[in-house]
């Protein structure tokens, strides 16, 4: 009798069991069993393309058009919102090599260090949010992006001459986690909609990766933050992303954005920001701002020109499909007004030359610059290209009075096919640099990506990736990042195979 309770026990056990593996478990039970879903993305499912209605696409448009497709994410039903928690985790094996793996003073003798070209890393993101509809149709939601920050890798500082490693151990405890998006939205077929908060501008939502080619590599970066920028074993030799397009420059500032219902194709957008970064910075942290002073903000006036603040950028953008051909193309134009400097007296960029001085002394123009793009898809190949030009230094910076206008175009080609996405990338920037060398010389930088990803599963990419990235600017040294010490010019290239895994 006991042995036959005994197999009773058992039998029912792992039945239980079999019928618990088949079922989801409770909401209780903080667990999901699920097909894969759209997986990670720093914007609402709703608003993937900046609208509130932009149809998911047609089959001339491809599979590059739609790999960010609204509604992946159903929208809600009247009267409820969906949470969710989606997140990304990313490991690179890479090979960088650049001018500045040897070490050297600011003479030119080297200084006794050598990198190793070989290294591994690992980059988590996590995206919590919600949406939300009302039973009158409104949407609504917010949506949060976090991701980790690494610490130092000695434990005096990595500029230090013998600072001693810290353990693996230790190297962990110096890794944190920072906040990149946090935004609220509310939007409606008939009335479009309004992003408030620590969001993408226009540009940001009017390309998601199109235009600028940024949709082959699962993600990485290729020219906008890859192995160059953020794996690199230099930072020196990564070229900064001036098309703004997913770039922390462009998205990481409080703004208000709108973004009208689509008309026929067309639709359009306007923004604006007071600052560059999160009024909350005046409330007492970190330098605090307790008056006016250099730990503002908001500071309209003080001792940083550089500084630029009352954002505001409008667009317009076109999507339609002609037969077998999906044409889209958008144009944005955007300015900002400056910090007057009246803590010192302004110099010219000779006397800050000659006297060693910052280019905290100079005098700079107001944001005034314009971007274009288009993106043309038929048989799974899409053709982009996107310009910006204009008074604009850089990624978003100023330019200096009597600097020379930025001229920046980036040209790509993806193939979508299945489960295959394969791409290549080239950026070409002439602007001002460096605001000392005004009226002696410009900054001239190239950069070639390419590569693709393969997804082995749902939510499974393996991405493989080669970059080269080359700068120059007559009179400035990039491993010194100084002027007087003569030309030094950057140069990297490096090769990346990364798995990146999403939900």
């Amino acid at each position: 009798m006991r042995k036959l309770l005994l197999a009773s026990a058992a039998v029912l056990g792992a039945s239980g069991g079999l019928a618990h593996a088949q079922t989801a478990p409770v909401q209780s039970q903080g667990r999901t069993i699920a097909p894969y879903g759209a997986g990670p993305a720093a914007n609402n499912n709703n608003n993937s393309w900046g609208i509130a209605n932009t149809p998911s696409g047609s089959a001339a448009a491809g599979a590059v058009s739609t790999i960010y497709a609204p509604n992946t994410d159903a929208v809600p039903d009247p009267g409820t919102i969906v949470i969710r928690l989606n997140g990304r985790v990313e490991v690179d094996v890479d090979a960088n090599f650049s001018s500045f793996d040897t070490g050297r003073n600011a003479n030119g003798t080297k200084n006794g260090f050598k990198v190793n070209p070989v290294g591994v890393g690992s980059y988590m993101r996590l995206y919590p949010g919600f949406d939300g509809r009302a039973a009158n149709g409104l949407r609504y939601g917010a949506a949060i992006e976090l991701r980790e920050n690494f610490g130092s890798a000695t434990a005096s500082g990595l500029t230090t001459t013998g600072a001693t490693a810290t353990s693996p151990s230790s190297n962990t405890s110096g890794q944190t986690v920072m906040v990149r998006r946090a935004f609220t939205y509310l939007a409606s077929d008939q009335a479009g909609i309004v992003r408030l908060g620590q969001t993408d501008g226009v540009v940001g939502l009017f390309d998601n990766c199109i235009f600028t080619s940024q949709c082959w590599d699962a993600g990485v970066g290729n020219l906008n933050g890859g192995q160059m920028q953020s794996a690199g074993l230099t930072g020196a030799v990564g070229v900064p992303f001036v098309w703004l397009s997913q770039a922390g420059a462009e998205y990481g500032n409080n703004k208000i954005v709108y973004l009208s219902p689509q008309f026929y194709g067309l639709d359009f957008g306007v923004q604006y920001a007071p600052s560059m970064g999160n009024v909350y910075q005046n409330q007492g942290f970190g330098a605090g701002c307790t008056q006016a002073s250099a730990g503002c903000i908001s500071q309209s006036s003080g001792g940083d020109p550089t500084r630029w603040l009352n954002q505001v950028g409008v667009g317009a953008r076109f999507q339609q499909t002609f037969g077998a051909v999906d044409v889209k193309a958008f144009g944005f134009y955007e300015t900002a007004g400056k910090e007057n400097l009246t803590t010192t007296a302004y110099l010219t960029p000779a006397a800050a030359r000659a006297g060693g001085s910052s280019a905290a002394t100079l005098r700079y123009d107001n944001l005034g610059f314009y971007q274009a793009g288009v993106a043309v898809t038929a048989a799974n190949l899409t053709f982009a290209v996107s310009y910006i030009g204009g008074a604009v230094n850089g990624q978003l910076a100023m330019r200096p009075t009597g600097g020379v206008d930025e001229n920046a175009i980036v040209t790509g080609l993806t193939y979508a096919n299945g489960p295959i996405t394969l791409g290549a990338s080239v950026g070409v920037i002439n602007s001002q640099g460096d605001a000392r060398l005004t009226g002696v010389s410009q900054r001239r930088e190239y950069e070639i990506a390419m590569g693709g990803n393969y997804k082995l599963a749902p939510g499974v990419n393996l991405v493989g990736e080669y970059m080269y990235t080359q700068r120059h600017q007559g009179g400035f040294d990039f491993a010194q990042g100084a002027i007087n010490n003569g030309t030094r010019d950057a140069k990297g290239q490096g090769f990346l195979f990364a798995t990146v895994l999403t939900w």
